[in-house]
């Protein structure tokens, strides 16, 4: 090992603590919170559910309808809530194309121009699930996983494109139409977020330009569980999850 890696080595540790202390600090000091007057916003699946109030929510903030896309969205997603072995195979390859790749084909289309510009910024509403999977919604969980590591790849790909931006909100259970029937363990403490909420709370990432937000922040316990414990963390998931009902009612879209 030569000094310069040895250097690096020796720092990581301080380096992990820093960003640590500066996150800390975050949540004390409020962020400058940029102008979205005059933004372009395109959302996949604005139809209804959070895209829906996503909408409402960037247009409350001053955006307009035409011109070059500067914040694109990708909200739409579809879950069929099956079981590995009672998956079917065209619905399978939906929720695969829709969740995953879909993000793709938008993200090269608008991406350039937001380059060119120096102005843009990418959005992703992907799920907890994509970091803690429950059995009965295979499909999801796995489109959702690959949603995210296309949007950790992206966010690194952008550190070094001056004013383009990404943001991924990784929501618990929210209340729409696409998980209308599911049940949780312990509704009380954990009830289903709003969608009203989690549309809020994006903007507010965009305007802030926050890389990563989980709804409700208690949500990063599982990650910091998983890291340290992997095995354990997946079976008290499991155990929290409980019963999910109603399981052929998960159809639909955001």
């Amino acid at each position: 090992m030569d000094l310069n890696n040895l250097g690096h080595a020796l720092l990581f540790p301080f380096n992990i603590i820093f960003c640590i202390l500066k996150s800390c600090l975050g949540l004390f000091i409020p962020s400058r919170r940029k102008d979205l007057r005059g933004e372009v916003v395109l959302i996949t699946g604005g139809g209804r559910g959070i895209g829906r109030h996503l909408g409402k929510e960037f247009a409350k903030n001053g955006a307009k309808k035409v011109g070059d896309v500067t914040i694109l969205v990708n909200n739409a997603a579809v879950v069929h809530g099956k079981s590995l072995m009672d998956s079917d195979d065209d619905a399978l390859m939906k929720t695969q194309y829709i969740n995953t790749l879909g993000q793709f084909w938008t993200t090269k289309a608008f991406l350039p121009r937001m380059l060119e510009l120096c102005h843009g910024h990418v959005v992703c509403i992907n799920s907890i699930l994509s970091l803690s999977s429950i059995p009965g919604a295979i499909d999801y969980c796995t489109s959702k996983a690959s949603s995210l590591a296309f949007m950790e790849s992206l966010t690194l790909g952008l550190l070094d494109c001056p004013g383009v931006g990404c943001t991924t909100v990784l929501p618990f259970h929210t209340n729409t139409d696409m998980f209308q029937g599911m049940r949780v363990r312990f509704p009380q403490l954990f009830p289903p977020l709003n969608p009203e909420l989690v549309a809020q709370r994006t903007v507010d990432a965009v305007r802030t330009n926050t890389p990563f937000i989980y709804l409700p922040w208690t949500m990063r316990a599982l990650v910091i569980l998983k890291s340290f414990l992997p095995q354990a963390a997946l079976e008290e998931i499991h155990r929290f999850a409980g019963c999910y009902t109603c399981m052929d009612t998960f159809k639909g879209r955001t």
